[in-house]
């Protein structure tokens, strides 16, 4: 793929953009910003990257930038916007970043992607790779975007990389060398225009696949195991409920590997983190390792020494024997589903924020069972009242602060306070980060209020 010359409009400035916009730099490309971020907003990375000879447009997207480019490139989150369509219709090339990466990228990918859980998969995966004698890099949403990788990359790398359903809806040659599907549940549809648009995006992880490179699949899942049956090529599979012939399964408290013979791994009481879905999250990574030939004896010592991820069921602290949890990360239906069902004891809920598309009433069920009241905040609050209606007490709260106090007050020693939003924080946050470290400061303070805690 040749650039020198080629006029390319990087769309969205924000880590990824700057990343692709140093590579194109480097490839001689003339480059163009279009960021509906104002100048100021944009600060003064603004002036630092004109200096280096990047035209930047903000506050608006122009057409007439998008249909004089050679070569258009979104960052991850940029949706589907009207100039892109206009663009792509008059046959201009739109790509993701991981697409222009993978042209240029020496080395291997292990590609992995799933409504939930990726973040903690490609972590762990990075870490057990990495402690097994791997030249590995944490690459993708996770970490450093993969194009910054390109420059120093070498055949014997790997890139542990996190894949979005946007970074995967502009690509056309890109493949993974190993690829983990981990589930596909309803979400980003406040991005994608429906559940098949984001399914088909999804796919396209596995089904750009070659014959001679490795898919892992949730057995668990319909949606991604019915990949099993289009993937060319090599499959292995993970499952929690039934014994499969090539991967990893749950029999008896042991997670087993079924090969030519069955071996028994380790226990999953002897799992650190929380939550029958990271023994799914964790026995995709423990294949990546076995696949390429790390001793089973040293992942399984990975595994042990991992304290999983800020804001994913993060235990904050413990007030009058009331434990509170931080699971900011849980911003879709799904993720608040599995981190219920990561605890025994009663929980009293934190829900809301900006909606996705989300359907509520899935949570009706499991809320009646193991909670003892939702606290509701934020701009889905209505809609999440009626789809709970008749369930347990409903609290609507107008702060994370009044959240955590009547968390507190609602709940009973041996039991738990839960943010787990099942949104995304946009209404009140720039971030799930900023809001799971709010929600941390806020159960901080109630601590240094009461005098307890610990």
């Amino acid at each position: 793929m040749k650039l020198n010359r080629k006029k390319v409009l990087v769309v969205g400035f924000g880590k990824t953009g700057e990343a692709v916009c140093d590579f194109l730099l480097h490839q001689g490309a003339h480059v163009k910003v279009s960021e509906k971020k104002t100048k100021e907003e944009l600060g003064e990375k603004y002036q630092v990257w004109t200096q280096r000879g990047i035209s930047i447009e903000t506050g608006m997207h122009n057409l007439q930038s998008f249909l004089e480019a050679d070569l258009i490139i979104p960052s991850p989150g940029v949706p589907i916007i009207p100039e892109l369509i206009e663009a792509m219709a008059r046959g201009i090339q739109v790509i993701s970043e991981i697409e222009l990466a993978y042209r240029f990228l020496k080395g291997k990918i292990v590609g992995i992607t799933g409504s939930n859980g990726k973040s903690t998969t490609t972590t762990l995966t990075h870490k057990i790779l990495k402690e097994g004698g791997i030249d590995s890099y944490l690459a993708g949403n996770i970490g450093t975007p993969l194009i910054s990788f390109v420059k120093n990359s070498k055949p014997q790398h790997i890139y542990v990389t996190e894949i979005s359903s946007f970074q995967l809806e502009y690509i056309h040659m890109f493949k993974a060398d190993i690829s983990i599907v981990l589930n596909i549940t309803l979400d980003h549809l406040d991005w994608h225009l429906s559940f098949d648009d984001y399914y088909t995006a999804k796919k396209k992880l596995v089904l750009y696949q070659g014959q001679d490179d490795i898919a892992i699949l949730n057995k668990d899942d319909p949606f991604v195991w019915a990949l099993s049956k289009e993937k060319q090529g090599h499959v292995y599979a993970f499952s929690r409920i039934d014994k499969v012939p090539r991967g990893l399964f749950i029999k008896d408290d042991w997670i087993i590997l079924a090969g030519d013979e069955e071996e028994k791994f380790m226990k999953t009481s002897e799992i650190p983190l929380l939550g029958p879905h990271n023994q799914e999250n964790i026995m995709a990574s423990v294949l990546v390792a076995y696949l390429l030939g790390i001793p089973l004896s040293k992942v399984k010592k990975s595994i042990q020494t991992f304290e999983g991820l800020e804001h994913r069921l993060e235990k904050t602290l413990t007030i009058n024997d009331i434990e509170f949890y931080n699971d900011s990360k849980a911003t879709n239906v799904d993720a608040t589903l599995k981190s219920i069902q990561s605890f025994k004891n009663k929980i009293v809920l934190i829900l809301g924020g900006r909606d996705k598309g989300g359907d509520f009433t899935k949570l009706r069920e499991p809320i009646k069972e193991k909670t003892r009241a939702v606290i509701l905040l934020g701009e889905a609050t209505e809609k999440i009242k009626k789809q709970l209606k008749n369930t347990v007490p409903l609290h609507c709260v107008s702060s994370l602060k009044e959240a955590v106090d009547t968390g507190y007050s609602l709940a009973k020693p041996g039991e738990i306070v839960l943010l787990a939003p099942a949104c995304t924080s946009f209404d009140m946050f720039q971030n799930f980060e900023e809001r799971g470290r709010s929600f941390k400061q806020e159960v901080w303070d109630l601590k240094e209020r009461t005098g307890k805690g610990k």
